[in-house]
């Protein structure tokens, strides 16, 4: 999908029935990524490692566009939106990539912020201030 211009994309959408190949044929029915404990976060950082030397059962066209696409990295949400694809369909072809190790994720650090004593006593002073 990458690189095409707007009548190559349309191709694939009826006005009236909406799109011509629907989210479930592109995950085969699947909902979640095959990688267990991987929910994909939409801020999580994806970058292609590698790209299939030969033909791989199992990717399609879309596992092709994300892989081009995130030679550059990207963020999950970035990439649903560029592809034009629902988050659960980019969340499944992730899971499909990452299990062939053609991918790595970057997950966002995760701040660990221990509530202390003086910090409940400064929202009890702002609260009393309101």
């Amino acid at each position: 999908m990458i690189g095409r211009d707007d009548h190559e994309r349309t191709e694939w959408l009826d006005e009236e029935a909406g799109p011509l190949v629907r989210a479930y044929a592109l995950t085969r029915g699947r909902a979640r990524p095959a990688t267990q404990g991987e929910d994909f976060e939409m801020i999580a950082i994806i970058a292609t490692v590698s790209t299939p030397a030969y033909a791989t059962p199992g990717l399609g066209p879309e596992h092709m566009s994300i892989l081009e696409l995130c030679v550059r990295p990207r963020s999950v949400a970035e990439i649903s939106a560029q592809l034009g694809l629902p988050l659960v369909v980019v969340r499944v072809l992730l899971g499909d990539l990452l299990s062939h190790r053609f991918i790595v994720v970057r997950r966002p650090q995760q701040e660990h912020q221990t509530v202390t004593e003086e910090l409940l006593r400064e929202v009890l002073h702002g609260l009393e201030a309101l």
